[in-house]
């Protein structure tokens, strides 16, 4: 064992050009990252002010925002956020219908091999309270839930043959759910 001081985390990128050296985790694994999130080529003009403001002269100031006390008291107040029970009902009951052996939508049955677990109501629940937080109100709505459903529940779906033949992804799993709902 080797303790870290906190608020210690992991960061971890994957390019999907180049997977050589990279290790496909198994799906425990990644049930610990709270998100995934893809990050696609940016707009035109985002990629003209990369290219502006990285080939010039000028060099960039540096400057520390938070440090590691700051951020633990953050990760204290989220969880002291209150969240209503009627969003609590809201997350888990999207995550169970991502199981197939539960009362889930047709179209689960058919394209899930594995749904998300538990862990997966949890950062529902947390990625809601800090997106209420961040925007400045006292507590989560159904809308947060629904706002950081794609980036949580992305990774925790595991699809089936039939998926893979239908040529569905997980993204559009989560989608469908969210409609249905």
């Amino acid at each position: 064992s080797y303790p870290l001081e906190e608020p210690f985390f992991v960061l971890a990128t994957q390019n999907p050009i180049e997977q050589e050296g990279t290790y496909p985790l198994p799906e425990a694994q990644l049930d610990r990252f709270m998100f995934e999130l893809w990050i696609d080529y940016p707009s035109e003009e985002e990629e003209r002010q990369i290219v502006r403001a990285t080939t010039g002269a000028a060099l960039p100031e540096v400057r520390r925002v938070l440090d590691s006390q700051r951020i633990v008291e953050l990760q204290r107040l989220v969880r002291r956020v209150p969240v209503s029970d009627k969003v609590i009902e809201y997350a888990v009951d999207l995550v169970r219908d991502t199981r197939p052996s539960q009362k889930a939508p047709d179209f689960v049955h058919r394209w899930v091999r594995w749904g998300a677990g538990p862990r997966a109501s949890q950062y529902l629940i947390l990625g809601a309270k800090t997106r209420a937080v961040l925007d400045g109100r006292y507590t989560p709505s159904v809308e947060d839930v629904r706002a950081v459903a794609l980036p949580v529940l992305r990774h925790r779906i595991v699809t089936s043959f039939h998926a893979e033949a239908d040529g569905v992804g997980t993204d559009e799993i989560v989608r469908r759910l969210l409609d249905g709902r």
